[in-house]
């Protein structure tokens, strides 16, 4: 009852459209009931006319039952029609409302969370609820209009009999409820393993090239048969109870057809009922056995549809852990100037990876940092706007706290060009451009130029137009890297991260990209994580980072002389040149 609670709510957007497809469903059920207690009608009055009178009549009888058609199939058109766009609509807000949430959670949900396992709940899941937001109310408002109208009628034919059949459907409804429990948990399950499934094929697609050169596809092989075999097994458990379910229900409706001969045999023996009544009793049973079916169907359905719910509103109660303070203003007129503030951080239920961290860096300065793998330089720069918040001490800029500002604000004044590059499937334009979606052509061309990839697009045959492909597969590393730069360039932000943007590349590539770095950074302050100290000579300030802290801090010449880590860094450097 709780989540059904919780799902009530998303029907206030079409309240119109969901009253209207309920008065269109009574008007199905009332004319579907109508047409045994018209034939009864017409049998006790009509019909015991002189044939002349009958004939007369008939004309008038046929166009007042094909008016009533007429009617039922635009209930039933709007029914099927509106009914589902009803769902279709509320699938679609929920999937945006999902995906906005799944946006706004920071980078620890996605380092705890698979991507297919994701995508199963926006998209699978979805698709059951929207089907249970059209036909649940639907299907239970006909079937209890059909079941109660029924009955009734039922009950002004014969109360004996009647009586007798609803002890027959007591006992289908403790059974339907029973199973019922059973059901909803190899649904929950079964979600759970297609998403294994989804995960699985996720991982294996995405790292088809590192499948391949290893000659992996039956290490895949296996991995994606174990999940499919376990999906298999849950839906094995499930089919068994869906069995067991539709075949005691296929029972219980053989004993209400049983019940209803035995009684009626009898009460026709006692001359307490006659044979027209019993044949008309006979269509009522039809009618109401019609929207018990549907009913029992309704609950696979159902359950579908609740687990598919309760695994999305798991993810909506699941609140961002970064988000904007209720008083939180927009960064405006940044020049650059960044301050760590005796900053701690440590990730969920790990060892601190920064303590104490105290660093200031001027507007317009390149600072360096340096260090051990696991030291903390990515994370110290993942501070800077707020893709993880510190744990202790604050991070600044132009001394105000980013905690204060907007996210998109404040990352708006951020530019980053990372090792792993990654471009979105369409056009070499829209990649330059996705930071700045309004850019006029000569904009982008010019952002273009300036990362030395202008001549190497014009040679391509469509140009800017060239699609480059799922993550950039038809670009090389290096091209894909000064697409990079050239967004950044477009977006011209006063502080630029470059977090080892070269250290992926051939020594030639690296030139080039270095060339077209040095010119980005150019009246920015740049903060730059780098292993190859080559890069990084030229720094105003170089930083030792390790996972106690800050060790060394000077310009090169200045480290070289202390002859410290950094100096031994660079002397195995050259060393393996």
């Amino acid at each position: 009852m709780k989540l059904i609670k919780r799902f009530i709510p998303y029907y206030k957007p079409y309240i119109g459209v969901f009253i209207l497809d309920l008065i269109c469903a009574t008007v199905l059920s009332i004319i579907d009931l109508t047409f045994p207690q018209f034939l009864r009608i017409l049998r006790a009055t009509l019909f015991l006319e002189a044939p002349e009178v009958i004939l007369s009549r008939l004309g008038i009888i046929a166009a007042l039952l094909l008016a009533m058609y007429i009617v039922r199939s635009a209930c039933r058109y709007y029914v099927s029609y509106q009914g589902h766009m009803m769902g279709a609509k509320m699938e679609s807000g929920m999937r945006r409302e999902l995906f906005e949430r799944y946006e706004a959670f920071s980078f620890s949900y996605y380092d705890n969370h698979n991507t297919g396992e994701m995508m199963s709940k926006l998209v699978s899941d979805l698709f059951d609820i929207s089907e249970l937001a059209h036909h649940g109310p639907e299907n239970i408002f006909i079937s209890v209009i059909k079941i109660i109208g029924s009955l009734i009628l039922l009950m002004r034919i014969n109360v004996p009999m009647t009586s007798c059949l609803m002890v027959v459907v007591f006992f289908m409804a403790i059974f339907a409820v029973k199973q019922n429990k059973k059901m909803r948990a190899t649904f929950a399950d079964n979600r759970k393993k297609i998403a294994g499934i989804n995960s699985s094929l996720q991982d294996t697609l995405g790292g088809i090239r590192v499948v391949k050169s290893f000659a992996g596809e039956d290490i895949e092989r296996e991995k994606f048969d174990k999940s499919n075999i376990s999906f298999l097994s849950s839906k094995k458990q499930n089919y068994i109870l869906m069995g067991t379910f539709n075949a005691g229900n296929s029972l219980f409706e053989g004993l209400m057809f049983i019940t209803v001969l035995v009684a009626g045999g009898y009460f026709i023996a006692k001359g307490q009922l006659t044979g027209e009544d019993l044949a008309i009793y006979a269509l009522y049973i039809n009618i109401f056995i019609n929207p018990v079916n549907v009913l029992v169907e309704f609950t696979e359905q159902l359950q579908k549809g609740l687990a598919g719910f309760e695994r999305f509103i798991q993810v909506m109660d699941t609140m961002p852990e970064i988000v904007d303070s209720k008083d939180a203003k927009e960064l405006k007129d940044v020049t650059g100037v960044i301050d760590f503030k005796n900053v701690s951080f440590s990730y969920e239920e790990e060892e601190t990876v920064l303590e104490n961290i105290d660093l200031h860096v001027d507007a317009g300065k390149s600072v360096a940092i340096v260090g051990p793998s696991g030291g903390g330089k990515t994370t110290l720069c993942a501070l800077i706007p707020r893709f993880y918040d510190v744990t202790g001490g604050q991070v600044c800029i132009d001394g105000v706290d980013v905690k204060t500002v907007t996210q998109k604000s404040l990352r708006s004044y951020i530019g980053i060009v990372q090792q792993d590059v990654y471009l979105f499937n369409g056009t070499i334009k829209e990649n330059i451009a996705y930071g700045k979606p309004d850019a006029t052509m000569e904009e982008i061309i010019e952002a273009a130029k300036n990362a030395d990839l202008l001549n190497f697009i014009e040679s391509l045959p469509n140009g800017f137009d060239t699609e480059v492909g799922e993550r950039g597969t038809r670009l090389s590393g290096g091209q894909k890297q000064r697409i990079s730069i050239s967004r950044v360039f477009l977006k011209n932000p006063p502080i630029l991260i470059l977090d080892e943007a070269t250290s992926a590349l051939d020594n030639e590539s690296e030139r080039y990209i270095q060339e077209s770095l040095d010119k980005l950074a150019v009246g920015r302050t740049t903060i730059t994580i780098a292993h190859r100290l080559s890069t990084i000579l030229g720094a105003d300030e170089i930083i030792v980072l390790d996972g106690d802290g800050i060790k060394e801090r000077g310009t090169h010449k200045e480290l070289i002389k202390e002859g410290g880590i950094y100096e031994k860094y660079y002397r195995m450097q050259l060393g393996a040149i």
